[in-house]
């Protein structure tokens, strides 16, 4: 029987969410917004730790070898990190109302570190039977 890849669908879905959100103008929307000071830095901490739950599951769904994880792992945070660059540059270059911010290149490598702690915490611990 062959397995599902629900986690490397929802993981790829929202790589594409991130991208479509980052790249796209909310300023001459009629949206309600919200005007707390730097809430914008606890949505990339926010977004790329989700990102990092759903790689770290999505490569649980392909490899068993716990080496073999471990190094893939640390391919996907330098990954993400590397994509929450791109995507700065991005804002800054291809785009007229958004721009490269620093404090959310980090906000969006803090949360990669912490969704990878998170996720090592839930998913990669070897269970031990007593």
């Amino acid at each position: 029987m062959v397995k599902k890849p629900i986690y490397t669908i929802l993981f790829i879905s929202w790589v594409v969410f991130i991208t479509l959100l980052s790249l796209f103008s909310f300023s001459n929307t009629d949206l309600p917004s919200v005007k707390i000071p730097y809430i914008d830095k606890l949505v990339h901490f926010t977004f790329y730790g989700i990102a990092t739950l759903l790689g770290v599951l999505s490569l649980k769904e392909h490899f068993t070898l716990k080496k073999v994880k471990t190094v893939i792992v640390w391919y996907l945070v330098v990954v993400l990190v590397g994509y929450g660059i791109i995507i700065e540059i991005l804002q800054d270059t291809i785009t007229v109302t958004r721009s490269a911010e620093f404090l959310d290149f980090v906000a969006n490598t803090i949360g990669v570190f912490i969704g990878l702690f998170i996720a090592k915490q839930l998913f990669l611990k070897e269970r031990i039977l007593k």
